[in-house]
């Protein structure tokens, strides 16, 4: 058999072309000790902050003190799987989370893991957890409504796409279920939401994600979760990975709003950590830098310059107090990055009145140009005359005598307070809040007994609707009030009292009768 040399020549030639070096070069450590969501690895010298790592067992870490002899790992999973000894790889990645509308309607982990077993997310994009802020001049100012269908808080502490507004009380004072509402309002707008649950009882969790179901909302909102269970790890980066979800649409020209539900227990976490790792505390003991892991945060929500598609994140980050301490290391810090708050406060939760803000304490920074003229017009003055009001209801307590016209305010602003009270998942169009509110501010309830304005409200809403559906469809389009219109609605609100005191006549000779 004769081998011809040409052949052989070019078969080798071909091999060497094609040939690629399989040498896969990591650096590699070894860990030194493990415990309590972190470990101390000695070794990886290269290794850069923030950057992932691989334990022999499988678990991914986040390179996150670099010390002089070894490198504080957090780890993002069972640290009970790793031992002391181990082999551990550096991976040359950013941490990262899967990105896309595949994850729309999803219960996941911070990592992008399905928490619902509904089968895996196949997705075709990923984004890094920690992004740099877009700059000033890639922003634009905030002047478009992003409505939460709330009364209170559209009309006296606005909201626009690309602000972030906080949301403050002690617990159990309704702070997750304004941002809930504000998510179900979003049903015929372009917004996708993103709700991030950081140290949550997971029952508690399990309860929101199925309101929002019930709500039909799940078809456009993703659930970030990272229970009490959770090691402090997956806490700490649960928001950034919430706002990596987001900024996929916001960069795409979409809208997000990203809640995140709560800061408080973020910061306890990052403070776990950092004192797991030996980091000098400060006040309250929390880290140094803990004001910039909340600002590097907040400031990814924004609205993008019309070059980059006009897209924004809005955030409603909420923080817990205690006895009302609003002057605590975390939320005056909290206060001072966002772009104005929503106090809630517990006297006027457990007095009945819901939602319990504060219009006292509770600002928009943005104000009115996160408003649609209409509502501006008719609640321009409202917060400050509910400031005003509770003022004046703490002096009338004395006992003192009262001139008719004071006696007159306190009344118009007792109507105020019943009319502003909304029922929870019940979120209300801006329309019907503007038609509302007018009614309220003009004097329009003043012969109204205070007890029957809810019933007054709903009743003239659905008139409204059914009977004068022209005058609502004409606001509706020109979201503004000029002279006819407001003479329409005034008349409209006249015709409907005429018919509300004919029924309650007709009701009471009845019963009477009976």
């Amino acid at each position: 058999m004769k081998f011809k040399s040409d052949e052989i020549s070019s078969v080798i030639q071909q091999e060497i072309e094609q040939f690629a070096s399989r040498i896969d070069v990591r650096e590699v450590g070894r860990v030194l000790e493990v415990g309590d969501g972190i470990a101390q690895v000695y070794g990886l010298s290269n290794v850069m902050a923030g950057e992932m790592v691989e334990f022999a067992s499988g678990v991914r870490g986040l390179a996150f003190n670099l010390e002089e002899n070894s490198v504080g790992v957090i780890i993002l999973g069972d640290y009970l799987q790793i031992n002391e000894g181990e082999e551990v790889r550096s991976t040359g990645q950013l941490l990262s989370v899967p990105v896309g509308e595949e994850l729309l309607g999803r219960v996941v982990d911070p990592l992008g893991n399905p928490l619902d077993g509904k089968g895996p997310i196949v997705t075709k994009n990923r984004r890094d957890v920690e992004t740099i802020a877009t700059g000033v001049a890639e922003r634009q100012p905030v002047c478009e409504p992003l409505q939460t269908g709330i009364k209170a808080v559209d009309a006296m502490t606005p909201i626009g796409r690309g602000q972030r507004e906080l949301i403050i009380g002690d617990r159990k004072t309704g702070k997750t279920a304004i941002a809930i509402d504000a998510i179900i309002n979003q049903r015929e707008s372009d917004v996708q939401c993103f709700y991030v649950a950081i140290g949550q009882k997971e029952s508690t969790v399990a309860g929101v994600v199925e309101k929002l179901r019930d709500a039909g909302a799940m078809d456009y909102t993703t659930v970030i979760v990272s229970g009490a269970s959770d090691p402090a790890p997956m806490q700490y980066i649960a928001p950034y990975s919430g706002t990596s979800m987001a900024e996929h649409f916001m960069f795409a020209g979409g809208h997000a709003l990203v809640v995140y539900d709560d800061l408080s227990k973020q910061a306890v976490a990052y403070r776990e950590l950092s004192l797991l790792m030996r980091r000098p505390p400060g006040r309250e003991a929390f880290p140094g830098d803990v004001f910039y892991c909340h600002s590097r945060l907040l400031e990814r929500s924004s609205k993008l310059s019309d070059d980059l598609g006009g897209g924004s994140i809005t955030s409603l980050p909420i923080i817990e107090t205690l006895e009302g301490e609003v002057s605590a290391y975390i939320p005056t810090n909290v206060i001072s990055i966002t772009d104005g708050q929503i106090y809630l406060q517990p006297d006027l939760f457990f007095a009945g009145v819901k939602p319990a803000m504060n219009a006292g304490i509770s600002v928009s920074r943005v104000g009115g140009a996160a408003q649609i003229k209409a509502m501006k017009k008719v609640a321009g003055g409202l917060r400050l005359d509910l400031a005003a009001f509770r003022e004046l209801e703490a002096f009338a307590q004395l006992g003192t005598e009262l001139d008719p016209a004071t006696q007159a305010r306190l009344d118009r602003g007792y109507r105020m307070v019943e009319l502003l009270k909304q029922g929870q998942y019940r979120p209300l169009h801006v329309v019907d809040q503007v038609l509302a509110i007018f009614a309220g501010t003009r004097g329009f309830l003043d012969q109204v007994p205070v007890s029957e304005v809810p019933q007054w409200e709903e009743t003239f809403l659905t008139f409204m609707r059914e009977q004068k559906s022209e005058v609502r469809e004409a606001l509706a389009e020109k979201q503004d009030l000029d002279d006819e219109l407001t003479k329409q609605i005034e008349d409209s609100i006249n015709e409907f009292n005429l018919q509300y005191a004919g029924g309650k006549q007709k009701s009471l000779a009845q019963n009477t009768r009976c």
